[in-house]
């Protein structure tokens, strides 16, 4: 006997309008970002500890001795000037994750004279601060249980202040050149610790 049943058409491609393929390019960037960042903090919480031997890096502009105050039985803060060797580098990946694929496309504004950046941005000391502080914010403040106002709250109280700092003038970046055609890096000279009276 011989089968008669025709087989059905499938179904037609699914196509998107050309004018929604930036939007979703853009989703997917963030989603990405999203799930290496979410990679890096499995792969810190599933890490065994470093041995007390081993030669990691400190934080840029900390002294050795500052960066590990907070190492012993772990960190006695999730603050990135806290953290020393392999838990501040991991740190600051997920930092740079963040910064390159949400913070900057979406709130990046031209650099100019009046509101400097540098692409180097993780070797400027207060700015690592800033914005790991600020990353921190927004991790909690756009969480679901932060609630509806928690992105108003983290744009309002955290955003808005960090960029009026970090983009100042005389901030962090001011010894950087502006011109995107004339790339110049320079981290600012802070007092010495004898300077300041601190010296032990």
């Amino acid at each position: 006997m011989s089968d008669t049943s025709t087989t059905a058409p499938g179904p037609e491609p699914f196509r998107v309008p050309d004018g929604d393929l930036d939007d979703l390019a853009s989703t997917l960037a963030k989603t990405m970002a999203e799930v290496r960042q979410h990679g890096v903090i499995l792969d810190r919480l599933g890490s065994e500890p470093a041995p007390a031997s081993a030669e990691l890096p400190s934080p840029v502009g900390v002294p050795a001795a500052r960066a590990d105050f907070a190492q012993g039985d772990g960190p006695a803060s999730v603050f990135v000037l806290a953290l020393g060797g392999e838990a501040y580098a991991i740190e600051i990946a997920a930092l740079s994750d963040w910064v390159n694929y949400l913070f900057l496309p979406v709130y990046g504004r031209e650099i100019s004279t009046s509101r400097p950046w540098c692409a180097q941005w993780h070797e400027h000391p207060e700015a690592v601060a800033r914005l790991h502080a600020l990353w921190l914010a927004w991790q909690q403040l756009t969480d679901a249980e932060a609630g509806l106002s928690g992105p108003s709250v983290w744009h309002r109280d955290h955003l808005d202040q960090t960029l009026v700092h970090l983009r100042a003038p005389d901030g962090p970046f001011a010894a950087c050149t502006t011109s995107p055609t004339r790339p110049n890096h320079r981290v600012l000279t802070t007092p010495a610790p004898e300077q300041l009276g601190l010296a032990a």
